[in-house]
């Protein structure tokens, strides 16, 4: 005859026990989207929209090769 095992309790069921973030886990990423957010806002800092028009017609040759390869 086997004898009983007895396992620990698994982790979530267990209570009393606080989960605490890092500082820099929320502050990080709250840094991260008010940056980008800033970033978008901001048209003026867009200097590369009126860069050389080599670089845009290199990505309309692109995008043409590669919706031409999908057919």
């Amino acid at each position: 005859m086997s004898a009983p095992t007895h396992t620990p309790p698994h982790p979530a069921t267990r209570r009393g026990v606080e989960t605490r973030l890092p500082w820099w886990a929320l502050v990080l990423p709250a840094l991260a989207f008010a940056a980008l957010l800033l970033l978008i806002l901001n048209p003026a800092d867009a200097h590369a929209a009126g860069a050389d028009p080599a670089v845009g017609d290199l990505f309309e040759r692109v995008q043409q090769i590669v919706l031409n390869q999908g057919s």
